[in-house]
């Protein structure tokens, strides 16, 4: 039987080719259409790791503003506190400077020098119960002077000791002795004073 060499030719044998000029514009299509998928994609992780930064940043700021919010609502009210206290603190200081420069023209004006035989026990009276007043406001202010002071700072910058009052129980009565002279003495030189200002009114002039 003979062979059929009259049947289609095999196509990989047609030996027709599409125009080089064709191929070399589709690989130039190609290509370009390569190159714009890079640009694309560049773009696309550009905006990505753009989209990550404004997240990050986003998500720092929700942080720190509940963080501030939180602290800055606490801290006000410790402000508001503080501030209430100074107020009071500073009121308390001007009725004790108001009161101290009171005392102290007083006392300044005590002049036994001046005082006549007859006026002499009316004026030591009136001399002695000023200064026990003066002594019985400063021993009062003491507390609240130094209340942010502590005892040992305070009593290096005087040279003494003021006794605090929560701790009376806790004094011996050789304690409470020698504050007690040490709180009179000034009444006792002041009576000596007027005494012997009396006495030196009443010895006839020479």
């Amino acid at each position: 039987m003979p062979s059929d060499f009259s049947k289609d030719p095999d196509p990989l044998l047609d030996l027709e080719e599409d125009n080089p000029e064709d191929l070399g514009e589709e690989v130039q299509k190609t290509n370009t259409e390569l190159e714009k998928l890079k640009r694309q994609l560049e773009d696309i992780e550009k905006q990505k790791l753009r989209l990550e930064e404004l997240k990050r940043r986003q998500d720092e700021l929700e942080i720190g503003r509940s963080d501030m919010l939180d602290k800055l609502t606490r801290s006000l009210v410790t402000v508001q506190r503080e501030a209430e206290e100074a107020q009071r603190r500073l009121e308390q200081l001007n009725i004790i400077h108001n009161s101290f420069t009171q005392h102290l023209r007083g006392i300044e004006n005590i002049n036994p020098k001046v005082w006549g035989a007859n006026e002499l026990p009316r004026e030591l009276s009136k001399a002695l119960s000023a200064v026990e007043d003066a002594r019985a406001d400063y021993i009062k202010a003491q507390a609240k002077i130094s209340v942010d002071v502590p005892v040992e700072s305070s009593a290096a910058a005087t040279g003494s000791y003021e006794p605090e009052y929560g701790y009376a129980d806790e004094r011996g009565f050789s304690y409470w002795l020698k504050n007690g002279i040490a709180f009179t003495l000034p009444l006792w030189l002041l009576g000596l004073v007027a005494l012997g200002a009396w006495i030196f009114s009443l010895l006839p002039a020479r």
